[in-house]
């Protein structure tokens, strides 16, 4: 049996306060580590660092133990939680943030274990590039560094991210992001200029219309999966990464970090964040097993055989 990989994860844990066109949730599990997580232990060992305060759940950690997620890096410091609100249109794609509090997320200073050093995928969330960097510094020598950014991030901390990005394999971001980064509206041209800043494997989320990889063999395109039920985009795009990674490092013994697999593990990304809006929050990625995914990427699979 080939040895599955496992995977470091760092990134936020937080309750999202959402007004959705189906109702008002609050308190709703959220954060880019806690989607993640829960999305690459569909596939493989995950190993969590990320801090909550004294009102975060002790349930939500123990059922990130029963999927074979690490949660010993995950520090409960005196305070609340990292909490975000935010209200969206009613199409789900258009959204407005109502409030933002930091709260013990405001001192995060992400801690890795030895054993944690040692992991040969990483996936650094949407935190400040100063802190992603020095998570790389605590590791050893990771086979694939899979990274992610956001606008704040790209017009506030220019330098600190194009330090990060020099050591970054692959950068996850959307069409906008990636038009700030670059300053380039065509997409390709912008695709081609954030690959010159250091990731050999650009990667940009289009939503509902899929996501493109570009590297070195050219570009990939897997399409967004129709869905009947849309009920909550948040967590979709770290549910993406969390898939992508996952599958990658289940992978990763076998067929290493190839353009194959990362193309391979689109298809798996996309499967999963397909899931993920489905429900609010982390309900339907939380339960999330590998034989539903396989399902669902078969059924996008299907959807390159047109008739010819």
């Amino acid at each position: 049996m080939t040895t599955r990989a496992p995977v470091l994860i760092v990134g936020s844990m937080a309750f999202d306060d959402l007004e959705l066109p189906t109702g008002t949730f609050r308190n709703t599990v959220g954060g880019s580590a806690t989607y993640a997580s829960f999305a690459a232990s569909t596939f493989t060992e995950v190993r969590t660092v990320a801090v909550v305060g004294e009102d975060f759940p002790q349930d939500v950690l123990r059922s990130l133990e029963t999927r074979g997620v690490q949660t010993k890096a995950i520090e409960r410091a005196a305070g609340k939680t990292f909490r975000w609100a935010g209200r969206y249109d009613a199409d789900l794609v258009g959204r407005t943030t109502l409030d933002t509090q930091l709260n013990v997320f405001a001192d995060f200073q992400p801690k890795i274990p030895a054993d944690f050093g040692e992991s040969p995928v990483i996936l650094l969330g949407n935190i400040h590039p100063a802190l992603q960097s020095s998570v790389l510094d605590g590791c050893a020598s990771p086979r694939l560094v899979v990274a992610d950014t956001m606008n704040f991030w790209i017009q506030g901390e220019p330098a600190k991210l194009g330090e990060m990005l020099k050591r970054a394999h692959v950068l996850i971001i959307n069409d906008e992001e990636a038009r700030e980064l670059s300053g380039i509206h065509n997409i390709r041209k912008a695709a081609a200029d954030i690959r010159k800043r250091g990731p050999h494997t650009l990667i940009i989320k289009r939503g509902e219309h899929g996501a493109l990889l570009f590297d070195e063999v050219g570009i990939f395109a897997v399409p967004g999966f129709p869905l009947e039920d849309v009920v909550d985009p948040t967590g979709a795009g770290d549910s993406f990464a969390g898939g992508f990674v996952g599958y990658v490092a289940a992978h990763l013994e076998k067929n290493g970090a190839t353009e194959r697999t990362l193309r391979h593990a689109m298809l798996y990304g996309t499967a999963t964040a397909s899931f993920c809006v489905e429900g609010v929050g982390t309900a339907k990625v939380e339960p999330l097993v590998s034989s539903d995914v396989e399902a669902r990427v078969a059924q996008i699979r299907a959807l390159f055989d047109l008739p010819r």
